[in-house]
């Protein structure tokens, strides 16, 4: 392999490639960042950070600069709405736990930005946006990559971060299995003050009605709000803004119509590949796991993958052997598996329960734990991602 070979190949640009590069940047590994897009994508994304993913982000000096593009939000709550009745989960029981006992609510696109002028400043990092990646191929020296136009790329290992409809996880003969649920969400964000009229909102809400659910997160200037489309109405057809504007009209009714920036519709997952490493070629974020968004653990639980992925192709690097990368595998897949799609998958089961007596019976439930110190912190820890990063270590 010559020198202008022995380099990492990434394939993404959203938050884990981009924080993938980043981090072999800092230990003086040599990278080439593809992504299809030309720029970075600014339409609907995550937007909860929880504080493990904060603490990782402040060893690079990312934190401080997240912190204040953002929303701090220092409790979350399940409510039910005609009745406003609530259990509020206080985050600052984490205190000992973490240096950022909150979630900070921030578009996604903020921290790739941050990124993404951090990697310019990185003599090792080549960026090649509006690169699509085609196939790849591998043999016992490196990997090759082919891009659209017929150019073809060499390195010694390759990153897949490329999300959802990742071309690595294909072209490595791997698929997501687990299954799509039957419901659409609806994101919208607009900036009516629901604080104003909700009793005791707080900035993450996850909310139950009489006809259905809804959530409620705040950021430094409006609201994201993830909706339900009813069920005999298409997806075209919900995101239309009559629509959307009598889901809205269901949350607080207001004589004039709401006014909404933007929506975007997705489908809700939980779904898995099989094996995270298929020789020099890894897996990371979206294109290794897919999870529903409440709680908000997917991005999170990617970047948790980089920061894991990146310690151990160091030490390969340094002169550990290949199938070091067994180990990435080995500590993140069981924690996708158990910590994130599960719990993901949990948190949607409660918030799709329909039965008024059920739904009493959780919220009572979840009162209870909110009330009890030892029982809350025990529940933060797992639900705020700590637990299986600490898990994660023991493997």
């Amino acid at each position: 392999m010559t020198e202008t070979d022995r380099r990492v190949l990434v394939v993404g640009g959203g938050p884990v490639g981009l924080m993938t590069a980043l981090l072999l940047a800092d230990r003086k590994i040599p990278c080439t960042l593809f992504e299809a897009e030309a720029d970075l994508p600014t339409d609907l994304r995550a937007s909860t950070f929880h504080p493990p993913t904060l603490d990782l982000l402040d060893r690079h000096g990312l934190a401080p600069k997240l912190i204040r593009l953002g929303r701090v939000c220092p409790t979350w709550q399940v409510r039910l709405h005609e009745t406003h009745e609530r259990a509020e989960f206080d985050l600052s029981l984490l205190r000992d736990d973490t240096a950022h006992p909150y979630r900070l609510q921030c578009e996604q696109g903020h921290l790739s930005r941050l990124l993404l002028d951090e990697l310019k400043m990185q003599p090792e990092v080549e960026l090649r946006f509006g690169a699509s990646v085609l196939a790849a191929a591998q043999d016992e020296e490196g990997v090759e990559i082919e891009l659209d136009g017929g150019e073809r790329v060499r390195g010694a290992l390759l990153v897949g971060a490329d999300g959802a409809r990742s071309t690595i996880r294909r072209v490595a003969g791997q698929e997501l299995d687990g299954v799509t649920y039957p419901e659409t969400t609806i994101l919208a964000t607009t900036d009516f003050p629901f604080e104003d009229h909700l009793p005791g909102l707080s900035n993450v809400n996850y909310v139950w009605t009489r006809h259905g659910t809804f959530s409620l997160l705040r950021l430094p200037d409006r609201w994201r709000c993830s909706l339900y489309p009813a069920a005999t109405q298409s997806i075209d057809a919900a995101l239309l803004p009559e629509n959307l504007e009598a889901r809205l009209q269901e949350i607080v009714p207001r004589p004039v119509p709401y006014k909404v920036f933007e929506s975007r519709a997705y489908r809700v997952h939980m779904r898995i590949v099989r094996h995270y490493r298929v020789g020099r070629i890894v897996l990371a974020g979206d294109a290794a796991h897919i999870n529903s968004p409440s709680g908000g653990m997917g991005m999170n639980g990617g970047l948790h993958d980089a920061f894991n992925l990146v310690a151990t192709l160091d030490e390969i690097w340094n002169g550990a052997p290949l199938d070091l990368l067994d180990r990435y595998a080995r500590q993140r897949r069981p924690v996708a598996e158990a910590e994130i799609l599960t719990q993901a998958d949990r948190n949607r089961a409660r918030m799709q329960e329909r039965d008024p007596a059920k739904r009493r019976e959780m919220l009572s439930e979840l009162q209870q734990i909110a009330a009890d110190p030892d029982r809350c912190r025990a529940y933060l820890l797992r639900s705020s991602m700590i637990d299986g990063l600490r898990r994660a270590a023991l493997l």
